[in-house]
């Protein structure tokens, strides 16, 4: 619970949160019954150098832009620092432009969150959460204001197609990671710190989140996209990942299985590094349907600057992988074709000039699960 403050604390507070909300201004958010067809997203923006990307991103005309976490780096627990970094984004160029012209979704990873790596115990998330809303423009009113964690969903457009944007806050509530990756020598691609925390009693959602998450996964759409600022379907690396918390990793996609929550996307980031993963139907693990986890980042730091550790994962191994890796400045794009009777989906990661160099085609119906106790209407 946050401290009492003078009266004029709290009149600071609200003038600063007006002040930043104000620079902010921004494109009207889609309407509910819009019809989404191109969707971009991305993840870790440096916010004191220059983001060249913008102008790609709104080249590519997307009617929304998710924004995945590491929108900016503040690492601090000072919340006049972390107000002061976020207006450094606001006053990129190619940002103002974006804002005017694409609506914004956003949830946060660790170093806009305030700490790197950080999770539950970093002390100031309360007061983050605010100035995170403050910034996105948060309406008084919306229940981010007076609830714990940045999580939200909306849902866009006409039954048929409905996509439903889920954005999990992996923050707040995370439980501390354990150090004790049991990494392999240089070149077989097993690097990072982090090893797996079975205590059982370790959460990355925490209680209220599993609860709200399973409503949504309830609630009907044509196309779900689940915003995670860390990776969903890789796990044999040693860097921040659902596999970090095994039996959370299994309980997300047991309940995407038992709530028949079809046609889910996974949009992740974090990694530095941009690439596509699928979980197969058949996998143990598996939902009924290929899993997609499409992973974009970063938006503006390129691999000239690569450090040891990063030359060392470029062969980094990923059983899921489809394709390749792709290292320089990137964003991602969903492209729906909403006109065919079997809508056509790409996802794809494009280059700092707008060029596609990773992408996916399916088709809805193969995102639908096949198992025989399904009505063929929902097939």
């Amino acid at each position: 619970m946050m401290r009492q403050k003078s009266s004029s604390g709290w009149i600071l507070l609200a003038v600063q949160a007006i002040w930043l909300a104000a620079s902010f201004a921004r494109a009207d958010a889609p309407a509910a019954e819009t019809t989404l067809s191109r969707i971009a997203f991305g993840s870790c923006a440096r916010q004191d150098q220059p983001q060249p990307i913008w102008d790609a991103v709104v080249a590519a005309r997307p009617q929304l832009l998710i924004l995945l976490g590491d929108n900016i780096y503040a690492d601090t627990d000072d919340m006049t620092v972390l107000r002061a970094k976020y207006q450094v984004l606001a006053n990129q160029p190619g940002f103002k432009k974006l804002k005017q012209t694409c609506p914004l979704l956003a949830t946060w990873d660790d170093h806009d969150y305030g700490a790197n790596d950080a999770g539950g115990e970093y002390p100031k998330k309360a007061e983050s959460q605010q100035v995170f809303l403050d910034f996105f423009g948060a309406p008084p009113n919306d229940p981010r204001r007076t609830r714990p964690g940045v999580y939200n969903a909306q849902t866009f457009g006409p039954p048929g197609r409905r996509v439903q944007v889920i954005m999990l806050d992996l923050r707040y509530f995370r439980s501390p990671l354990k150090h004790d990756f049991p990494a392999g020598e240089p070149g077989e691609g097993r690097e990072g710190p982090y090893g797996p925390n079975r205590d059982p009693d370790a959460t990355i959602l925490g209680a209220a989140q599993w609860k709200w998450l399973e409503e949504q996964l309830r609630q009907p759409a044509d196309l779900r996209l689940v915003g995670s600022s860390v990776q969903v379907i890789s796990h044999e690396h040693g860097y921040e990942s659902w596999a970090n918390f095994p039996a959370e990793r299994d309980r997300l996609l047991y309940l995407v299985r038992d709530t028949h929550a079809n046609r889910i996307v996974f949009l992740s980031g974090d990694r530095h590094e941009a690439d596509i993963s699928r979980l197969p139907a058949a996998d143990p693990l598996g939902v009924g349907y290929p899993l997609f986890d499409i992973t974009s980042s970063s938006l503006n730091q390129k691999s000239g600057t690569l450090t040891k550790a990063k030359v060392l994962f470029r062969n980094e191994i990923n059983s899921y992988r489809v394709g390749t890796i792709y290292y320089e400045e990137n964003f991602g794009l969903i492209d729906i074709d909403w006109n065919q009777s079997n809508p056509l989906v790409r996802l794809q990661v494009r280059d700092v000039q707008g060029n596609v160099v990773l992408q996916q085609r399916l088709t809805l119906h193969q995102l639908d699960a096949k198992d025989a106790d399904r009505p063929a209407s929902e097939r």
